[in-house]
């Protein structure tokens, strides 16, 4: 779903991050032809984004790497996958893990020409976690001391008839503003992880101009990264151009790029090869067979790994869906090693457990759920008193997710004998609104990508009740405490026991499925000289020279 940072600058935080393979050279300029570099342009492949491009209420990955290279936070993710470092913070200093103070580098800019202040990040950080804002993000807040004073929600859903209670407040009370560049920051407790999570995008500073009219702004936004936006033309391009005063360290090296919106990721892959599109991010499943991108495109093949996992969700507000055995009896009945053996021709490895094994704090082997046990599958489904109906498997068909959940709905058919069927979406955006608008009827795709290097981020955002990505609606009391616990441990290590407590429940629970842990295959043109890859396998725009 999201995305991690751009890399720079140096922050002593402990969360060491499991080193990712990327692609390419270190992008360092060589001296080569600097002039073609400086003024060219690229053209990617991209998805049509869910929302208006508002840094905090992005949560999936189409605008999401949009927002990456708009703007620039506090924080960011090396390439290589090393530990968190200073991008837009000169220093964040803490005694106690509670009490953040926080000095920006002066004197930075949006691209409208405003000055970045630190009055930028709070009032950005207000209104996301502000109730009646609606920000998608704002549970991500919710460390900050007066967060529960901001934000309510609904007691019976968004399409209920009753509505959230307004908030006492407006502005939560552990933010406070020093002077133009430094802030203060409370948290309700101390956690060791705060630090680690300012990288991602819905800490993002916001200029004026956008609260003047948060809609309008989504379609035109103004950033301070190191490009600034152009145009968007729904389902055919974003357009960005180098911001020419961005004065940190990962500035352009060339001017343009073009984002294109695929439907049909064949298409892309084609004009790939064609040398009509300069990089995607990720080939078709039907090129992998044979290595068949490996001859296309010989030494411009780049293979990676990175920390995500493809994930099949229930949407446990439907009742069909709230048993849990249920759910562990269709989990069971999956042979993940037949789907990435045969369907991913070994290009992708069976998932075992709930957070992605390269994530600090993630244990191996804890998803039981994961296994592959037909014959305990066919007891818990009789125990569940069987299911009636049509199961479907819904996916976006603008990817290659066809042949691997068709395979999955093929093996729920064959082990359980429920009829199970995979109907694509003809687009990712649609497929997520009807996601976030709780209208799924049965499974779906749900695939997660980490938003910063701590399990805490496979946790809270997917599992805890109001988590900004938990669009099954799980709920469970006692995964809910033991994540509060282990959110405001003292300590990194102390942090990352309460939450391997939390995930035995989540495992007996089974509210999502883990499918495969991800390994990326990635493609790019002659035309491009060097490039690198970020740490979750997106293009790193600021390294490419042509």
């Amino acid at each position: 779903m999201r995305v991690s940072k751009r890399a720079s600058g140096a922050l002593a935080v402990g969360a060491a991050f499991a080193l990712v393979a990327s692609g390419c050279s270190s992008g360092n300029n060589d001296g080569g032809d600097a002039g073609a570099s400086k003024d060219g342009a690229i053209v990617i492949d991209g998805t049509q984004p869910e929302n208006p491009l508002v840094p905090a209420n992005t949560t999936e990955t189409g605008g999401g790497k949009i927002i990456d290279w708009l703007f620039t936070g506090l924080v960011e993710y090396p390439n290589n996958g090393g530990a968190p470092q200073n991008a837009l913070a000169e220093s964040i200093d803490t005694k106690d893990s509670k009490v953040f103070t926080i000095k920006i580098k002066p004197n930075t800019k949006f691209h409208d020409g405003t000055t970045v202040k630190a009055e930028n990040f709070t009032k950005a950080w207000n209104w996301a976690a502000y109730g009646p804002s609606g920000a998608q993000n704002a549970s991500f807040f919710s460390d900050i001391q007066g967060f529960g004073d901001v934000f309510t929600e609904d007691p019976d859903g968004p399409d209920g008839p009753k509505k959230a209670p307004e908030p006492k407040a407006k502005e939560m009370s552990g933010l406070k503003v020093i002077d133009d560049t430094t802030f203060e920051v409370t948290l309700s407790a101390p956690t060791a992880v705060f630090p680690t999570k300012l990288g991602y995008s819905a800490f993002m500073p916001l200029p004026d101009v956008f609260f003047a009219d948060p809609a309008k702004f989504g379609k035109n936004p103004i950033g301070n990264g190191p490009v600034k936006f152009v145009s968007w033309q729904d389902d055919v391009e974003i357009k960005l151009t180098r911001f020419d005063d961005y004065s940190l360290r990962d500035k352009m090296k060339i001017k343009d790029v073009t984002v294109k919106i695929y439907q049909d990721d064949t298409a892309a892959y084609n004009d790939l090869v064609s040398g009509n599109l300069d990089f995607q991010q990720q080939v078709p499943v039907s090129s992998l067979a044979g290595e068949k991108w490996k001859n296309d495109l010989g030494d411009r093949a780049i293979a990676s790994t990175t920390p995500t996992t493809g994930i099949i969700a229930f949407p446990i507000y439907d009742k069909r869906f709230q048993n849990k055995d249920l759910r562990r009896a269709i989990s069971l009945s999956i042979n993940r090693q037949e789907i990435t053996d045969k369907i991913f021709f070994g290009n992708r490895k069976p998932a075992d457990s709930w957070a992605n094994p390269l994530t600090p704090g993630a244990e191996p082997g804890n998803c039981t759920a994961c296994k592959f046990d037909p014959e305990q599958a066919k007891q818990l489904l009789a125990k569940a008193g069987g299911f009636k109906g049509k199961l479907t498997l819904s996916y976006n068909a603008d990817a290659s997710h066809k042949e691997w959940m068709e395979a999955v709905a093929q093996q729920i058919k064959t082990n359980l004998g429920i009829d199970a069927v995979a109907v694509g979406v003809p687009t990712f955006a649609v497929f997520r609104q009807n996601i976030n608008a709780h209208k799924m009827t049965g499974a779906y795709r749900a695939g997660w990508q980490q938003d910063y290097p701590d399990v805490e981020n496979w946790i809270n955002p997917l599992y805890v009740t109001g988590g900004s990505s938990n669009d099954g609606l799980y709920s469970n009391p006692e995964v809910d405490a033991l994540a509060k616990e282990a959110s405001s441990a003292p300590s990194i290590e102390e942090s990352h026991k309460k939450f391997a407590e939390a995930v035995k429940i989540i495992d007996q629970d089974v509210p999502s499925m883990p499918i495969y842990f991800g390994g990326q295959q990635s493609g790019h043109s002659e035309k491009i000289k060097k490039m690198e890859l970020s740490n979750v396998g997106e293009l790193d725009i600021t390294s490419v020279e042509l």
